[in-house]
């Protein structure tokens, strides 16, 4: 079953730098601190484009995972998909899209996501994974649109 989430985030900063923060292996290594995210292969520092790759090594709920995206969609300033091809997950989708008004930049992630496991898997979607993963989404995105 596929668990499927919102995040909106305005800014006043403008459209190209929020999308450009937003593909940042570095500005995404410093918001994910908590979690000691790093990268560890493909695109490891600037700013990652279409068809590449990125593997990530991070803790969370204090177990070690590995997983690897490809950014699969690219229209800049408006939009960028990137999708785990390799990781804990049997599925997941991200999609970020843009739109730019007279008082700044809006941001939409939209998620889906499936973990393995089977019925196990589900039940732990629905009561852990998705919250963690919006909370953990939302405080990227605060870091994403403050002013540095």
């Amino acid at each position: 079953m596929t668990v499927y989430f919102e995040c909106t985030t305005r800014t006043a900063l403008p459209i190209q730098e929020l999308f450009d923060r937003a593909r940042s292996i570095d500005v995404h290594k410093d918001s994910m601190a908590r979690s000691r995210e790093a990268a560890v292969g493909g695109v490891t520092s600037g700013l990652i484009s279409k068809g590449e790759e990125v593997t990530w090594r991070a803790w969370h709920f204090g177990v070690p995972l590995r997983m690897t995206s490809r950014v699969t969609e690219m229209e800049p300033p408006d939009r960028f998909v990137d999708e785990q091809i390799r990781g804990p997950f049997r599925r997941f989708r991200h999609v970020h899209d843009f739109s730019e008004d007279a008082a700044g930049t809006t941001m939409v992630d939209r998620i889906e996501f499936e973990a393995p496991f089977g019925v196990v898997g589900r039940a732990v979607e629905k009561l852990v994974l998705a919250r963690y993963l919006k909370k953990l989404i939302e405080g990227r995105n605060r870091h994403l649109a403050a002013d540095f």
